[in-house]
């Protein structure tokens, strides 16, 4: 299980007076109904999943689909009936209640629905709360409890008490308080589903934006597609307890398992939910800006290019030159490039949705650049990627 943050095995969960019994019928290929019908309920049936250090891992399906005693069995508050769930190799399902609890407050934390603030704390003292009740000193907490509001964005509010806050303030803070121990693993159940629309897609883009920086492993349950979609690295999309299937947003919505899945996803708008990081690829060629006209010429030639884009010795884009520019450098013995690049060009971040690189494409037969923060160029998107990608062809 190298490189595996947590490996789920062979995990069952049946509620009831006497689950072993159906967890033994369902080896047996009994029927579902009729093991569940002296008011047994098989919450998870043989689940095996592997989670990656540092992805967001999206657990989503319909109520009733198990994803929340599936994350309350990661975390050791629900054992199961069968089975194994490893955090770093160590089986949670084989500790007891003392060694549960420290993996518990150094490797996880949990983000809920409903906040769970105490309305009669402020903002620092509601975080640093945890902290209080394992013993931590006065400033050592506060200093813990201080460093995590700033992550998210509420430094100058932390005198502040919740009824003064927004709703998505108020989630921002129960996030803060997940962070305050900093855990290895963030289990955020239905985190957002209580906030408006607007404040929910805002607190999509910040939990994006903080896990950019924090790189944490994060477990994030919801019914919502699209807002699995959005935030997921992978999604595991559950029914009646089952895996149905596991893939990237792309995998799912491109390729779906079954029917239900198919279903599931058939009223996505791709291209309000694929981005440029999804179709884009490797540059055919890039130029370098201390290479010569003729030089680049050769280069645009032997890949039968109209353009290229060119980097210095660290890809950061300097600019895009065009065959004509090449040829009129190379007609005035120029001996360099620099004052033939263009800059009229597009160029967007990894996380621009292909409904905005549309238009774009549509005006233009050139590539547009794919740049990271610092602008170095990441990939290129043409009309033809965008198209391969709606009709499921080449990757």
């Amino acid at each position: 299980m190298k490189d595996v943050k947590v490996s789920i095995r062979d995990l069952y969960k049946v509620f009831g007076r006497r689950p072993q019994r159906v967890y033994e019928g369902l080896l047996e290929g009994k029927d579902r109904g009729e093991l569940t019908k002296d008011n047994h309920v098989i919450a998870l049936e043989d689940v095996s999943l592997d989670i990656m250090p540092g992805e967001v891992f999206v657990i989503m399906g319909l109520s009733g689909s198990g994803k929340s005693t599936l994350a309350r069995c990661i975390n050791g508050l629900i054992k199961p009936t069968s089975g194994s769930v490893f955090i770093d190799d160590e089986d949670l399902t084989k500790m007891n209640s003392k060694q549960l609890r420290e993996t518990r407050r150094k490797k996880i934390s949990m983000v809920f629905q409903d906040f769970g603030l105490f309305p009669h704390l402020n903002v620092l003292d509601n975080v640093a709360y945890g902290l209080k009740i394992q013993g931590i000193d006065e400033e050592e907490r506060y200093d813990k409890a201080d460093e995590a509001i700033k992550q998210v964005g509420l430094d100058g509010w932390k005198m502040k008490y919740p009824d003064q806050l927004s709703g998505g303030m108020q989630q921002r803070v129960g996030i803060a308080r997940a962070l305050t121990n900093d855990p290895d693993i963030l289990i955020m159940d239905e985190a957002f589903s209580a906030l408006d629309p607007l404040i929910r897609g805002d607190m999509q883009d910040e939990l994006i934006e903080l896990q950019r920086v924090m790189k944490k492993t994060i477990i994030f349950i919801t019914h919502d597609l699209d807002e699995a979609i959005k935030i997921g690295d992978r999604i595991v999309l559950m029914k009646d307890g089952k895996v149905i299937q596991v893939g990237t947003s792309k995998d799912i919505l491109m390729n779906p398992a079954d029917d239900y899945v198919r279903r599931f996803v058939e009223d996505i708008d791709k291209n309000k939910v694929f981005t440029a990081s999804q179709v884009m690829r490797d540059p055919i060629a890039l130029a370098d800006i201390t290479q010569n006209p003729e030089g680049i010429m050769e280069l645009i030639d032997e890949n039968e290019l109209d353009s290229i884009f060119v980097v210095n010795s660290n890809n950061v884009l300097q600019g895009l030159l065009r065959r004509e520019d090449i040829e009129t450098a190379i007609e005035e013995n120029a001996r360099n490039i620099t004052k033939y690049l263009d800059f009229d060009f597009t160029k967007v971040r990894k996380n621009r949705v292909l409904e905005s690189l549309l238009v774009p494409l549509a005006n233009s037969n050139e590539p547009i650049a794919i740049v990271s923060s610092e602008n170095k160029i990441l990939g290129v998107v043409v009309r033809s990627y965008i198209f391969e990608s709606m009709v499921g062809g080449k990757e």
